[in-house]
């Protein structure tokens, strides 16, 4: 399937309908284009995308067809190279030494009784001056282990199994993504690292049960500090040896898709650990071959280094390695990180964007635009329905555009202003909240690009931050979360959490979002083991059993959740319809919004119930299909079920209208169904 790339000026764009970007900025979006295809011209050498990206194809260590290994490697400015391993005693040997072969390449070719699977090894690369052990760069296997001093120590391992016999099928596309991200490390309860097998038995079916279509895993390449969340990748072929096999994190993303999960994974191309043994840094005695030299190179706030992607060879490892995950673990897309970081010279730190200026400025680093434009077209050549998110914070016009018309093409961004304003929100007084703002900003999107809105993701949860539920309840939330103590914060929260989520989700342009555990109001923060908590993992887990406990709320926004979900799965073409909204009313703090034949009524009131609050919609009847004030949801039952309501006429404003009153008690959400 070929995907024709054009000039702007020959295509019709809609980044152009937006009347800024077409009264002042045509021709920098034109100069942007131009150099995309400039550069990809280049950089492809007159290769087919696909046939570009084989970098695991070509470097890894493999079994050729006549029974011997071969192994490759980049390494600029080396003398020399063997591997070392457990079938030499960890020796270098002559046998197995690697030969330039040209463009910088080096290459050992081994007979086939000299390896064989789970044997460990690793490069010793020698250059001007020195040398030092390093774990090749294309390794799908790297354990790590205590040194002779007492140090964490990786070493890669032969990794031949028989093949996995996939049994399940991908599930088909055409779902708006409805995202559970997760943590395989701190899915469980016990104060341990978690397993793929554990996670794929014990989360999964809880996931499928609650409504979610969509699978994001955080962590999952190898990264050497659990404690960096994995976004400080060293191995990017290796899944994390933390959590199991290849073959086990294969088997989890089967056992999704038997449950009708989708299985993205966070890819972090945004940089990389600087460690030198396992990672890429200086796999050569320098930085250069990977990553940008001086200062530019290292990113000020990760301690990373950062990759050159005007580099050809570092755009097919990171190429490559798209399609290395989508190939051989059946993925289904990928969350890229750190977008904003990638595409600004000085990773946009301390920026605020507020000028269109900002997007096209010397700061804007074009090759990172390159890059990704390219992954985004080979993704959709390797799986054409896969989903491609950017997490990006600027607001860089084009990320969400189809490469055809001049973007980036990524199929969503994530909404990132509707979380800082749900936080911005608590802490202000409730009667001071805004229902005119509040409107602003989960609806303000730009119409040529698609969106994924959440209320909390992992970010949120992090040290130094606090979940939703935490910000409302402060301290009460340890001693007041049981079923027969009514504390008024508990009480505030409680009602809040299912407001601002079933809002969200409500609005949201195209898909919703949800960290692990939030869904039922998962109590404290986030804190992997490290020195500063002295190595504990008390804060590292999942506490499952507040979910499942009937003398605690936690189940209440358990059921909330599940049923909002539910209402949306069950609505046809829910995001193929905009919001529109219906009534704001400041003074009372009550939003009305419709969607897909949804009439969403928000009443944001902390002290004021309305008996009668009337609203103008369309003529007909309605029926109530959602109250967050139910029993079932910790509410306090003030409304009654399966009600029906009809428009009335009215006299309004010297005109008539039809007009249907409802009772919104304080902090309550009710959905009506139109009906006919």
């Amino acid at each position: 399937m070929q995907h024709k790339i054009s000039h702007l000026s020959n295509t019709p764009v809609s980044l152009l309908d937006d009347g800024i970007l077409r009264e002042h900025f045509a021709a920098q979006l034109r100069a942007r284009q131009d150099y995309f295809l400039r550069q990809r011209d280049w950089l492809l050498g007159g290769k087919g995308i696909l046939e570009f990206s084989d970098w695991q194809d070509y470097f890894a260590l493999r079994r050729r067809s006549d029974g011997s290994w071969s192994i490759r490697e980049w390494l600029p400015g080396a003398t020399g190279a063997v591997l070392v391993g457990e079938f030499s005693g960890w020796q270098e040997s002559g046998d197995y030494a690697l030969h330039p072969v040209g463009d910088d390449i080096w290459e050992g070719v081994f007979p086939a009784v000299s390896l064989c699977h789970g044997q460990q090894y690793r490069l010793k690369v020698f250059w001007q001056g020195g040398g030092g052990w390093r774990i090749p760069s294309s390794a799908v296997r790297t354990l790590r282990q205590p040194g002779p001093m007492g140090e964490t120590v990786f070493n890669a391992q032969v990794w031949a199994p028989e093949p996995y016999c996939w049994r399940y099928s991908k599930p088909p596309e055409g779902k708006s993504p409805l995202i559970y991200e997760a943590h395989i490390g701190m899915a469980q309860q016990q104060e341990k690292i978690g397993t793929f097998q554990e996670f794929a038995e014990k989360v999964l079916p809880h996931i499928a049960a609650t409504g979610y279509n969509t699978l994001q895993l955080m962590a999952v390449a190898q990264h050497p500090y659990y404690a960096s969340f994995g976004y400080q990748v060293a191995n990017f072929f290796a899944v994390c040896d933390l959590y199991g096999t290849p073959e086990d994190f294969k088997a989890l993303v089967d056992q999704a898709h038997k449950l009708g999960l989708r299985v993205i994974m966070d890819l972090v191309h945004s940089h990389s650990v600087r460690n030198a043994l396992e990672g890429l840094g200086e796999l050569s005695g320098c930085r250069h071959p990977f990553f940008h030299a001086g200062v530019r190179g290292e990113h000020p706030a990760w301690g990373s280094y950062c990759f050159d992607y005007g580099q050809r060879m570092t755009c097919r490892f990171l190429l490559s390695n798209c399609r290395y995950w989508l190939e051989e673990f059946h993925l289904d897309g990928f969350r890229f990180d750190g977008v904003t970081s990638m595409l600004y010279r000085d990773h946009g730190l301390g920026r605020v964007f507020s000028s269109y200026d900002d997007y096209f400025s010397e700061n804007v680093d074009m090759d990172a635009w390159v890059y990704l434009a390219l992954a985004n077209e080979l993704i959709h050549r390797c799986c054409p329905d896969a989903l491609r998110i950017a997490e990006e914070v600027s607001g860089m016009p084009g990320l969400g555009v189809p490469l055809a018309e001049g973007g980036c093409g990524f199929d969503y961004r994530m909404a990132m202003g509707v979380t800082d304003y749900w936080f911005i929100l608590l802490d202000k007084p409730d009667e001071s909240w805004s229902m005119g703002k509040l409107w602003h900003e989960l609806s303000n999107r730009r119409q040529d690009e698609r969106t994924l809105s959440y209320v909390e993701c992992h970010d949120q949860s992090l040290v130094g931050g606090q979940t939703f539920l935490f910000r409302c309840l402060g301290g009460s939330i340890y001693d007041s979360m049981h079923t027969d103590c009514h504390h008024p914060w508990v009480d505030r929260g409680i009602a809040l959490h299912k407001m601002a989520r079933l809002a969200t989700l409500a609005s949201a342009g195209h898909g919703y979002l949800t960290f692990m555990g939030n869904e039922f109001g998962h109590p404290e923060w986030i804190d992997f083991p490290r020195q500063g908590n002295n190595w504990s993992m008390q804060y590292a887990r999942r506490r499952w059993d507040l979910r499942d406990d009937p003398s605690l709320k936690y189940p209440f926004l358990l059921a909330f959740e599940k049923a909002m979900l539910e209402l949306i799965n069950a609505t046809a073409d829910f995001f193929n319809c905009r919001p529109q909204l219906l009534h704001c009313d400041e003074k009372q703090q009550i939003l009305i919004f419709e969607r897909a034949g949804l009439i969403f009524l928000f009443n944001f009131n902390s002290t004021q119930s309305f008996s009668d609050y009337a609203f103008s919609v369309l003529p007909g009847s309605c029926r109530l299909c959602l109250d967050s004030d139910e029993k079932r949801f910790g509410g306090w039952e003030r409304i009654v079920p399966q009600q029906r309501f009809f428009t009335q006429p009215v006299i309004c404003n010297g005109g008539l209208e039809n007009q249907i009153s409802v009772y919104l008690p304080a902090r309550t959400a009710i959905v009506l169904q139109k009906e006919g």
